[in-house]
């Protein structure tokens, strides 16, 4: 089956937004055996759609069209797809409510443009948007299958995931069940990982699992997309594969699907009735930052102190004002934890203290990072040192910091190695 991804937008045709959409898309699709055989970017221009929409459907099974959905004047995707179909825009009256009440549980007063989210060419077939104003919707133009998808990436994503690959499955006739399972790790680059995983699709029957890998330093996402007839038999084609996953690569996996290494280590806090507080320098604020609850949901985070300079990082949590003269040294580390665990009252303390090179204005430098967590039963430390620019070392300091952390919380041994270490 031939399919299109056509994104739109002059935000996107000019550069000044990365057209991240397009690779989920792309990867997700390939991912179930689906290939994408045209890419195309359109900017908001009527007649560059109109245009865009009937190339597409005359060598094309299936468009997926990102964008345009919103409630502004450069939104064009509803109306230019009436216009292609040969047909008029009516009213959605379930999802013009659907957008009152989205406002009306906000306590706000929907804006008269989003009325224009809810016309939809007469005859497409809905498609839902659970947690947006903008719906998507299929239609058909010159014979090939059309489905239009918000810009917004979260809803994007799982009107996809959702919806999406299961119309196109079915357009294809074939007949199979999929599911993407991830892994997520930290401190294992992405060729070690490949080298430890080697051979690993072959542990499952009839060769139904691929394997893949998206790095975003520093944490690097494998992947497992499998396909199979029954949900049955997803389970044993992937269970073997996922144990040995979980047994290679060991205690660099900080989470698994949709879970985080921050959400990891919030639940093990909430489980155990533990409570957090952090200092740090050079992070900028970023090890606190990952600790925000999502909404409603119980905050075990009691304290934060961030600062540029060792002094004043020392003097908020009760050291003495000697006590930086040494440096960002384990020592100094250790006594900061311990000294905001006392202050703070909470159970445990995580203190990230970095030295950088001199000649820190340079693209390439290195950086020295020390690592303290106090709790009931004394202060444990990890030393590392990173080389990269500035941020590099930071982003590599607040994952190694709460990686740290989580491995403390489960019993595991924080001093393990990572990759992005200077050995």
């Amino acid at each position: 089956m031939r399919i299109e991804i056509l994104a739109t937008g002059d935000e996107i045709l000019t550069g000044k937004t990365v057209n991240t959409n397009y690779s989920y898309i792309a990867r997700r699709l390939e991912e179930v055996g689906l290939t994408t055989h045209w890419g195309t970017v359109v900017g908001d221009d009527r007649m560059s759609l109109l245009e865009a929409f009937k190339l597409a459907s005359e060598r094309t099974d299936a468009v997926i069209v990102n964008g345009g959905l919103g409630p502004t004047i450069d939104d064009l995707s509803q109306d230019v797809a009436a216009e292609a179909a040969g047909t008029q825009l009516v009213l959605n009256e379930k999802w013009f409510a659907r957008i009152q009440d989205f406002y009306t549980r906000r306590g706000r007063v929907m804006p008269p443009n989003n009325k224009k989210q809810a016309m939809l060419p007469d005859g497409a077939e809905f498609i839902d948007n659970p947690i947006g104003t903008a719906c998507g919707f299929a239609i058909t133009i010159g014979g090939t299958r059309f489905f239009f998808t918000p810009g917004v990436p979260k809803e994007m994503r799982r009107m996809i995931d959702e919806q999406i690959i299961p119309r196109l499955l079915e357009m294809s006739g074939r007949k199979v069940v999929t599911r993407l399972k991830r892994f997520h790790s930290f401190g294992i680059g992405e060729s070690r990982a490949d080298q430890m995983l080697s051979g690993i699709e072959d542990l499952a029957p009839n060769g139904g699992v691929k394997l893949g890998f998206q790095a975003h330093y520093p944490q690097l996402e494998t992947k497992l997309a499998a396909q199979g007839a029954t949900e049955t038999e997803l389970d044993a084609m992937l269970a073997p594969v996922e144990t040995a996953i979980r047994e290679r690569l060991g205690n660099h996996i900080i989470a698994e699907d949709d879970a985080s290494l921050e959400s990891v280590v919030i639940n093990t806090l909430l489980e155990n009735h533990f409570t957090l507080a952090t200092a740090e320098m050079f992070t900028g604020g970023g090890v606190a930052a990952r600790f925000v609850p999502k909404d409603g949901a119980a905050d075990p985070f009691l304290r934060g102190i961030v600062s540029r300079e060792l002094a004043q990082l020392c003097g908020a949590v009760g050291l003495g004002a000697d006590a930086a003269a040494s440096g960002c040294s384990a020592e100094i580390a250790s006594a900061t934890a311990a000294s905001l665990r006392k202050l703070s009252q909470s159970t445990h303390a995580l203190s990230v203290l970095i030295d950088l090179d001199d000649g820190a204005d340079r693209i390439e430098f290195g950086g020295s990072i020390n690592i303290a967590i106090a709790d009931h039963d004394g202060v444990v430390t990890r030393h590392a040192r990173m080389l990269g620019g500035r941020d590099w070392i930071r982003l590599g300091a607040t994952d190694l910091a709460i990686d740290c952390l989580r491995r403390h919380l489960l019993g595991l041994p924080v001093d393990e190695r990572i990759d992005f270490e200077k050995h």
